[in-house]
């Protein structure tokens, strides 16, 4: 049995629900860390260690994706550059659980920006990828 999975959904059946997890994304990113009114530590922890695993997938789906563009593209060039950072904050040792609430917030704002622009830069690679593939079909007359 052959299970297809769809370009434009990083390893559609392994992600968690990806609708859930951009939806965590907005929630962290409205948060004021200025504010007193932060989530609570373990709340802000659990969001960062999904948005972690969540981009950790979709940062090994976009490196395999970047192999196939062109070596001085903008896109990949710019792909190149968010998996550098990914690399970096992806693998950061998980905070303490008596960790202060802002830190804790801080850590899982950063990560959801990081998501978020993964997330962007593996639909714009999938874009590219189509519209290339379907320049590159012969056409049939």
């Amino acid at each position: 049995m052959t299970t297809v999975v769809k370009a434009t959904t990083p390893r559609a059946s392994a992600f968690p629900d990806k609708v859930e997890i951009l939806a965590l994304v907005e929630a962290a990113l409205a948060w004021n860390l200025d504010s007193t009114a932060l989530p609570a530590v373990t709340d802000a922890l659990a969001m960062a260690q999904r948005f972690t695993d969540f981009g950790r997938l979709v940062a090994d789906d976009l490196e395999a994706q970047v192999l196939s563009l062109p070596a001085g593209s903008e896109l990949g060039n710019g792909a190149r550059a968010i998996l550098g950072e990914a690399s970096r904050r992806l693998y950061l040792r998980p905070l303490s659980q008596t960790a202060a609430p802002r830190p804790a917030a801080h850590r899982a704002q950063n990560l959801a920006r990081l998501v978020q622009s993964l997330s962007r830069k593996f639909s714009e690679v999938s874009q590219e990828q189509v519209h290339s593939r379907s320049i590159e079909a012969p056409q049939r007359e």
